[in-house]
């Protein structure tokens, strides 16, 4: 169903000239970097819009990351940000800055479908709580991306607006359920964009597409007016080229929503600042237990080197262990929101949603409620897994194994075979609701990006940033760039009846 994809000008398959070059290379700097320039009056609002277009209107028909682009309103808002700058009404590092939303979040009198025909039309008239943040900051909306449908997946293969693409290799897919987000973001079409994180769909596409993803604190951040998976779950969080950038956004996504009934009245901290703390006197810990089960020859390489450097930065690391999540996922959480517009449409749902929300159909109320009582005491203790153990901070492999192809993903989504999980080892962390950050720590013997998780105790998110940085300044692999080009061939999708 491409043909129903919002674009505000028409995409094309032209060469880049030397000028349209020159706007792919300032496209390439971090947020961090860009919001620099423009406060040294190297740049403006309108190049790095421009800039960002320019490599959307070249490789958008290869990634199909995005599903609306608004391309006249950011130019305009582009202008208002470099004429307040100007003037003297600096908002701070995201003034002028593109970014780009998960489209399921709300963005008032912008389409945002969830990458579902059940939301094809649907237009809010309300901006969701993150989306009202960023905008109070001077950011520019640069459009809305594409996801797996409703967050329900973690490969984005599964969308009405059809699959995203992996920019490091166009067979693949990107991650999930953020793949658009990720997707974007690695091939330099917006500086940083939004996620939401249910069972890993920030971290996986971010090691999937070798990026930053933070998911934060459970509450921290708030989720008012993003369409959601499981509410017990659901978090929203960066997804950047640097660790720095990260931090800029959530310093302006943090904040207590008393109409978001997850949200945590936590204080405030500046957590540009808390990334440039010591890390030297940190005890790291490694859970290899299951994390470690069943790794990519290449994913085990990667990460045991990322723990031996780690382990010089800090004060040494050891095997932990963290508490079981079993028993804490009530069934039913995912049908909830769906119910009414499940029975008035169900034919509407892709084949792989519409089956996952069935089985949620029946569930039984007093299951959900004892799986409640277990999450809830989980998070309260989780913390002790730390404060027990002598750690301050744990390391991981963010997955256990590099993406599937496109086809291969389309092809099992659709099957009714039985299979593993495709969220492993991110999805405990939303069990437990404590920080988790993902950050590229090598490649495969195929070129494709390898994770590093990094996990700490509930409101350590500074910390972890923190490491994340200190990391990320010791290695170069967040400065690779995917070989995409603008000749760079599609590969064709495989026929598959959807019935």
């Amino acid at each position: 169903m491409l043909n129903r994809r919002t674009f505000a000008f028409g995409l094309g398959a032209s060469v880049l000239s030397s000028h349209a070059q020159s706007l792919s290379d300032v496209a390439q700097l971090s947020l961090s970097q860009a919001a620099a320039r423009l406060r040294n009056r190297q740049t403006t609002p309108t190049a790095l819009v421009e800039a960002c277009l320019s490599r959307i209107e070249v490789y958008q028909p290869k990634l199909n990351a995005y599903i609306t682009v608004l391309k006249e309103s950011a130019l305009a808002q582009a202008r208002e940000a470099e004429a307040e700058i100007k003037a003297g009404r600096d908002r701070g590092p995201l003034h002028g800055i593109p970014i780009a939303l998960k489209d399921n979040i709300d963005t008032a009198g912008v389409r945002t479908t969830a990458a579902s025909a059940v939301f094809d039309n649907r237009v809010p008239t309300e901006d969701a709580e993150v989306t009202r943040k960023l905008k109070a900051a001077g950011a520019i909306l640069l459009g809305k991306l594409n996801l797996h449908e409703f967050a329900n997946g973690g490969t984005s293969a599964t969308s009405y607006f059809g699959p995203v693409r992996n920019p490091w290799a166009l067979a693949r897919h990107p991650g999930g359920s953020s793949g658009g987000s990720a997707a974007a973001v690695s091939a330099d079409l917006c500086f940083g964009a939004l996620g939401t994180d249910t069972g890993g769909s920030i971290r996986t596409p971010s090691s999937y597409c070798s990026i930053v993803g933070l998911k934060p604190t459970y509450g921290l951040v708030s989720i008012r007016g993003i369409v959601p998976l499981a509410l017990s779950r659901d978090h929203c969080g960066p997804m950047t080229k640097t660790v720095e950038d990260a931090a800029v956004m959530l310093n302006h996504l943090a904040g207590y929503d008393r109409l978001d009934i997850t949200s945590v009245n936590h204080p405030r901290e500046d957590y540009v600042a808390l990334i440039k703390q010591p890390v030297k006197g940190l005890r790291i810990g490694v859970p290899r237990v299951p994390y470690f089960d069943h790794l990519d020859a290449d994913v085990a390489k990667a990460v045991e080197g990322a723990i031996a450097r780690i382990a010089g930065m800090t004060a040494g690391v050891k095997e932990v262990l963290l508490p079981s999540t079993r028993g804490t996922s009530g069934g039913g959480e995912m049908y909830a929101y769906h119910e009414e517009y499940f029975e008035q449409g169900k034919s509407l749902y892709q084949i792989p949603v519409r089956r996952n929300l069935e089985r949620g159909k029946d569930a039984r109320a007093y299951e959900y409620i004892q799986a409640m009582w277990k999450l809830q005491l989980l998070r309260r203790t989780i913390d002790d897994a730390f404060s027990s153990q002598n750690v301050d901070l744990m390391i991981l492999p963010t997955r256990r194994r590099t993406p599937r192809t496109v086809n291969d993903s389309i092809k099992r989504e659709l099957s009714e075979k039985p299979r593993n999980p495709e969220l492993e080892n991110p999805a405990d962390f939303n069990a437990y609701g404590i920080p988790a950050l993902s950050v590229p720590c090598g490649f495969g013997t195929e070129g494709m990006p390898i994770g590093l998780m990094i996990v700490g105790p509930n409101f350590s998110d500074g910390r972890v940033l923190a490491l994340g940085h200190s990391y990320e300044r010791a290695t170069e692999w967040h400065q690779r760039k995917p070989n995409l080009r603008p000749d760079t061939p599609v590969p064709m999708l495989a026929n598959t009846d959807e019935g």
